[in-house]
């Protein structure tokens, strides 16, 4: 176990506090490089509730970095590890809304917490992938399915075989809306994905079933297909363009 800071149930007069609410204080070290919202980091970490001072997790005592996507963390972290350089160590206070919520919830901790966060390295992310000519619409020479989805070969793979609707698939994609907004991008994490097509929004079910492995395609998928026409939860609405490369499947 790790006691807590001092400070543990406030941010103290010299820290900083940002407009979201994060407040952060540098502890020790020479910032080098600075990480994007999309890079991986590898860190140190241990953190305490601020109601309480519990510590309820620590790389520190596992002996064991971790590395992970600034995009995939709760918002406290992809805010507070921005504004670190490699070599240094922060303290960050993350009030409940950057973190898990201010109700317990599943066992995670809630309300404010408080990390020790020590930046080890950053792995920049690829440079994210333009964006489709056609990614307003559909252009004429794209094949439009009785579902009203619509697709066009990239580049062709090999093979005859194609998915089913229970396969398990692994892609790369992009996605994004109708204005030119990547929402989405397993080629900017630089990791591919693997889930069952029954699982996910019925464009992406149907759509993967045309393709072969090592084809690129381009999805034109209507809001009906994939998360409605109404704004809801963050999630992107309308028609969705995605450009998907099928790997393998099972």
């Amino acid at each position: 176990m790790i006691a807590a800071p001092s400070d543990v149930a406030a941010p103290p007069a010299e820290a900083t506090t940002t407009a979201s609410g994060l407040a952060y204080r540098i502890l020790e070290g020479e910032a080098g490089e600075m990480p994007g919202p999309a890079d991986k980091v590898t860190v140190h970490y241990t953190g305490w509730t601020a109601l309480d001072g519990v510590m309820f997790d620590s790389s520190v005592l596992r002996g064991d970095p971790i590395t992970f996507g600034l995009d995939r963390v709760i918002p406290g972290w992809t805010e507070g590890l921005q504004r670190m350089g490699v070599g240094q160590k922060a303290r960050l206070w993350i009030p409940g809304d950057l973190a898990y919520g201010n109700e317990p919830m599943g066992g995670r901790p809630h309300g404010m917490l408080v990390f020790d966060v020590e930046l080890l390295a950053v792995q920049a992310a690829p440079a994210p992938p333009p964006v489709p000519e056609d990614v307003a619409a559909a252009p004429a020479d794209a094949t439009v399915t009785p579902s009203g989805l619509a697709y066009k070969v990239l580049s062709p793979g090999h093979g005859g075989a194609t998915p089913k609707a229970t396969s398990t698939v692994t892609v790369h994609y992009s996605g994004w809306m109708t204005d030119g907004t990547l929402f989405d991008s397993s080629v900017v994490r630089g990791e591919t994905i693997q889930f069952p097509l029954n699982r996910v929004i019925p464009g992406w079910t149907e759509g993967l079933q045309t393709m072969t492995a090592g084809e690129k395609k381009r999805f034109w998928i209507p809001g009906n297909l994939a998360y409605g026409d109404v704004p809801q939860g963050g999630r992107p609405h309308g028609t969705l363009v995605f450009d998907v490369e099928l790997f393998d499947f099972a």
